[in-house]
């Protein structure tokens, strides 16, 4: 039963992510996933496996793995499954999944999906960036981001082409990563910010006239920000909003 729930499971899957990888072809901007409340949702974060495959820097990295690689590597990475069971349910051979989940680790890991930062080193750094942004002190963010940034931190950004600020390509580098973060709370300052558990992170939730304006993850490595992700995209923050009664 375990395997034909799965295969049904996986052909739907299949068809989703070819139909959604169509539609993301023509966004404007880079496209991050439709971000997700998960304080009451432990079911969604009981392992440690679970809670890094929501994070929006792993679903983000999912995207350039094609729609087959990303269904072997998930049923055998985030669910366990083991060779012959992925064979069976992709109809494909034991060793051509074995291959294909080898190539799209391997993807994974040269593009640093995954971060090892703990629970309280991502809440520490987001609470320091939360207090900052809140002071009203540029040059105490300004300092902030100077000792925290990762020399090489990249900073992406989804409003959809909707959103002024959010940008339509990466951007790669501490000082400009930086500039671009004062530059933007200069000009378009949230009504409130607060910490809420986003896809399985502490994430920072902004809101501006009443509604929800954005949601910012931090990804941490050595307590430096290695990556930041923004989801300002009106349509894909509609849902959130109502879950945080926004």
């Amino acid at each position: 039963m375990r395997g034909y729930l799965a295969t049904i499971t996986v052909r739907l899957c299949m068809d989703q992510l070819r139909s959604a990888r169509a539609r993301r072809e023509v966004y404007t901007g880079e496209w991050l996933p439709e971000p997700l409340a998960t304080a009451d949702r432990p079911d969604l974060t009981e392992t440690v496996i679970m809670r890094e495959s929501l994070s929006l820097a792993f679903l983000y990295m999912l995207e350039s793995l094609a729609p087959f690689e990303r269904v072997v590597f998930v049923l055998r990475e985030v669910f366990d499954y083991d060779y012959p069971e992925i064979a069976q349910i992709v109809e494909k051979s034991e060793a051509n999944c074995r291959q294909v989940f080898h190539r799209a680790r391997q993807h994974l890991a040269e593009h640093q999906a995954r971060f090892k930062a703990s629970e309280d080193q991502q809440r520490k750094v987001t609470e320091e960036f939360l207090h900052a942004a809140s002071s009203g002190d540029v040059q105490q963010l300004v300092q902030l981001l100077n000792t925290t940034l990762a020399d090489d931190v990249v900073f992406v950004g989804d409003g959809g082409g909707k959103v002024p600020g959010a940008g339509l390509r990466p951007v790669h580098g501490a000082s400009n990563v930086s500039r671009g973060l004062v530059g933007n709370l200069l000009k378009f300052p949230p009504d409130t910010v607060r910490i809420e558990e986003i896809n399985g992170q502490s994430a920072l939730v902004a809101t501006r006239g009443g509604e929800l304006y954005g949601v910012l993850v931090f990804e941490v490595d050595a307590g430096r920000i290695q990556a930041l992700y923004a989801v300002l995209n009106p349509d894909k923050l509609r849902a959130l909003g109502q879950e945080l009664a926004i």
